[in-house]
This record gives C-alpha cells, structure tokens and sequence, in this order.
C-alpha cells in the first residue's frame, strides 16, 4: 500500500518536472520570437532612391566639370607664375645688358677725348716755349678736329649755322646785322656752335642773324 502510494507520488512528481521543461522550452521559444521581432522593427529601412537617371548622370557631369575647372585653374596659375618669372628674368637681363651698353659708350666716349687732352698739352707747352704762332694754331687746329671727331663718334652733330635760314628750334639770336631784303632772316655769324644729338638739342647755336633796315 505504501509502495503504490510512493510509486503515484513519483509519477506525478515526473509529470509535474515533465510540464516545467515544456513550459521553459515554450519560453524560450517565445522569447527569441519576440527578440527577432524586436531586432526586424528596430533595423532602420533603407530609403528607396527617387531620383530619375538622368539626374545622377546630370550631378556626375557636373562634378566632372567642376574637376575640371578646378585642374585648368590649377594650370592656368601655374603658367601665370611661370610667364611673371620670365618676364622678370627677362627685364633684368635687359636692364643689365643696357647699364652695360651705357658704361661702354661712357668708356668710348671717354676714351676718344683723351686725345684732345694730349693735343691741348702739347699746345701748351709750345706757347711756352716760344713756339711760333703758327706752330700753336695748327696745333690748336688739331685739338678741335679731333674732338670733332670724338663727339661724332658719340652720335653728336654740329647744326648748321652760318648762311641757313633762322630755326627758333635750333638757333638763339644774339644780335642782329643790316642785310638786304633778299638776306632777311639769314644768320651771318656763329658765336658758339650747337649741337643735337639724334632729335634731341643738345645746345642751340648762338647766331647773328641779318635784318633789312
């Protein structure tokens, strides 16, 4: 009697644990349900994309265009920076090669009036040693042709006086001399030469000039 006693005791004790497992499986079950849910509804939606083909193939052309714009710009700056460095480069090697060409031609000027010098010294010296009149002109004669020749070398020039008509531009009246009417406005004497180098005046030449009375 104890032992059918014990022996129900035990099955119902199974039976009971048997319910328990099944109830913790069902559990389980029905929390990983609603952990999968949970996850699908908290997984944001991807947006579906609305704009046409068209505009995608419009934005990427653009943004080419602005790539390129960008690289020729980058380019244009670049030979910018190059021609100034050139053209620097090329005003200095101008403006040294002109310093130089001025220094020359002071040189040669210089150069070509040392004559003149030796002749005036040896004029001078002939004066006082009692040299003839004669010797001394010619000496003197000598200086002026040579430095004649000096400032021609130098690209200056006499103007042209004596029996030419009177240039305000070119001439200075100093004083004047009767002349007949066909000789008004003649210049008659030459006091000091001028000169002019290329277009620009040197000097004027200070001049008689004739007048009809």
């Amino acid at each position: 009697m104890d032992r059918s006693r014990g022996t129900d005791h035990n099955r119902h004790s199974q039976n009971d644990q048997s319910r328990e497992e099944e109830l913790r499986v069902t559990d389980r079950r029905r929390i990983r349900l609603d952990g999968e849910a949970a996850g699908t509804a908290a997984a944001p939606a991807e947006e579906p994309n609305l704009k046409p083909t068209y505009v995608e193939e419009l934005e990427a052309r653009t943004k080419a265009a602005e790539q390129k714009l960008l690289e020729v710009q980058s380019r244009f700056e670049q030979l910018r920076a190059q021609l100034q460095r050139e053209t620097d480069e090329t005003r200095q090697r101008l403006n040294r090669a002109a310093d130089e060409r001025a220094q020359q031609q002071k040189v040669n000027f210089i150069a070509s009036l040392l004559p003149v010098l030796d002749n005036l010294q040896r004029a001078v010296k002939a004066a006082e040693k009692g040299s003839s009149r004669e010797s001394v002109v010619e000496g003197l004669k000598s200086t002026m042709a040579n430095f004649g020749s000096a400032l021609a070398a130098a690209g200056a020039e006499a103007i042209p006086s004596v029996g030419e008509s009177f240039d305000p531009e070119l001439h200075e009246a100093v004083d004047t001399a009767p002349v007949d009417e066909s000789q008004e406005g003649i210049i008659t004497n030459e006091y000091t030469s001028g000169y002019r180098l290329g277009d620009r005046l040197l000097r004027p030449a200070r001049v008689q000039v004739g007048r009809a009375y």
